[in-house]
């Protein structure tokens, strides 16, 4: 089973490649419901994206409340898409895990365009297709890599787990949904509200209201807006543009 959350396409996409040369299913971690289960030598992969360097929200609690067994000689492992680093995301997913008594074998990391466009630009489409172009080489090697079933962390550029100090804050500052607003071409289609991962959207006299306090700062709402009507922080958003991995349906 490869487990994976993706809000633009990136790491379902690459859950999608790693599932098929694995002869393996997907399973998106906002669907999993029953408790997961490993046979005698089966495969596990979790495929996620890299948020301020550690996991989303919702992956972290996803490892925190799910149930897992295993018979043994599993290989389990991690690939984490990114845009600038992974940060310490392999041993995160590690501890997450040894607290649940599985042992992470191997960590890979794959760079994809970063979708975080408070911060980065993805208006040119020649740039953005460069990049995932380059992903797909990138994408080739973590396969080759799994299907030798490799072991240790080998996530690129990656950071000591003590930084979590110092990212814990300031990706909890970037979850606030205060940062978000609506312009007026929203049309009121409510895809915002129905897809939202945390359920922290509510149409209210046709417009997307922010319900909770904190979201997961995925982006879904921002880059899958028909409109791109909705926004996030100092307006940079609506120059950098909105991004849904072309390769699969996001």
């Amino acid at each position: 089973m490869i487990l994976y959350f993706s809000a633009t396409g990136n790491s379902k996409y690459a859950a999608e490649r790693i599932a098929k040369v694995c002869r393996d299913t997907i399973q998106s971690i906002e669907k999993q419901k029953e408790p997961i289960h490993l046979a005698k030598g089966e495969c596990f992969g979790i495929v996620t994206p890299t948020y301020y360097w550690q996991l989303p929200i919702l992956m972290r609690e996803f490892l925190q409340n799910m149930q897992f067994t295993a018979e043994g000689d599993n290989y389990i492992f991690l690939a984490a898409t990114y845009g600038s680093t992974p940060g310490f995301i392999g041993e995160d997913v590690r501890r997450l895990l040894a607290a649940k008594g599985i042992i992470l074998d191997a960590s890979f990391s794959i760079k994809m365009p970063d979708t975080w466009t408070p911060i980065f630009d993805l208006s040119n489409p020649s740039k953005v297709a460069q990049q995932n172009r380059e992903a797909e080489k990138n994408i080739m090697d973590v396969l080759e890599r799994i299907k030798a079933r490799e072991k240790g962390n080998q996530t690129e550029r990656k950071q000591p787990y003590a930084m979590h100090i110092i990212t814990d804050p300031l990706y909890n500052k970037q979850r606030q949904t205060k940062n978000f607003y609506v312009e007026d071409v929203c049309i009121g289609c409510s895809l915002c509200a129905r897809s939202c991962p945390m359920q922290a959207i509510e149409m209210k006299d046709n417009r997307p209201v922010w319900v909770k306090e904190q979201c997961a700062a995925c982006l879904r709402c921002l880059h899958h807006c028909p409109q791109f009507a909705i926004q996030y922080g100092n307006g940079k958003t609506k120059i950098h543009g909105q991004y849904r991995n072309p390769n699969t349906n996001s």
